[in-house]
């Protein structure tokens, strides 16, 4: 049996339950945040045509839609989900890259963008033409960052002003995107995020020696 992924529609509202379960056990199995939805939602990205869908027969092996941001001029690749039995099987980049076809073929002039802590999501997003980048260039709706409220490193966020968290931001330009320079540069794409990581890890470690330090002159100040 082959697995396969559709552009989910309305035969496929049925799922939107099992999805959402999906989500969450899969926010708890890392430790981090996805944003949590409600079968509704789901259904109405289903409808809308906003998602794809990978199912193995009948069953449900992976997910993830798209929302838009600023009356589109953001759209996101958002609650990307792989059954944990065809994980490692090249099933998310699968669906990522069809999710980002379908992104590019709905929202051509968009600025595709996501934030994330896996580690192999960004080097898929590499090898799809987003580059990383700092929060501020992300998109200022205010509904997209609520919905980080429901991740456990929210405070985080909080605590710098919406510019930093553990995930990392990426942004690919839709409409100035050529699929055979993406092909070219994937490569150097991947070596250009690592050496961004790199410089992160040590602004992090900045920012906690800062917090450190604080930490310890309002402790002293009351004593």
């Amino acid at each position: 049996m082959q697995t396969k992924i559709f552009v989910a529609n309305q035969s496929h509202r049925n799922y939107s339950t099992l999805i959402c379960e999906m989500i969450e056990e899969a926010a708890q199995n890392r430790g981090t945040g996805i944003a949590k939805r409600d079968p509704k939602y789901i259904q109405r990205k289903i409808e809308e045509g906003d998602a794809v869908i990978a199912l193995h027969g009948k069953q449900l092996v992976g997910f993830c839609y798209i929302e838009c941001w600023e009356n589109k001029k953001y759209v996101v690749n958002s609650g990307l989900i792989v059954h944990p039995d065809f994980r490692n099987s090249g099933l998310a980049k699968a669906i990522k890259s069809s999710v980002f076809e379908l992104s590019q073929k709905k929202y051509p002039y968009a600025k595709l963008f996501g934030i994330t802590t896996s580690m192999a999501v960004m080097k898929i997003n590499s090898s799809l033409g987003y580059q990383p980048v700092a929060f501020s260039e992300l998109t200022k709706d205010e509904a997209f960052w609520d919905g980080c409220k429901s991740c456990t490193n929210y405070d985080i966020l909080l605590r710098t002003n919406k510019q930093m968290c553990l995930c990392t931001g990426m942004v690919c330009d839709l409409k100035s995107l050529s699929i055979a320079k993406r092909g070219k540069e994937n490569k150097t794409s991947w070596e250009n995020f690592l050496r961004f990581m790199m410089l992160r890890r040590l602004k992090w470690q900045r920012m906690a020696k800062q917090f450190s330090n604080q930490k310890k002159i309002t402790n002293n100040e009351s004593k």
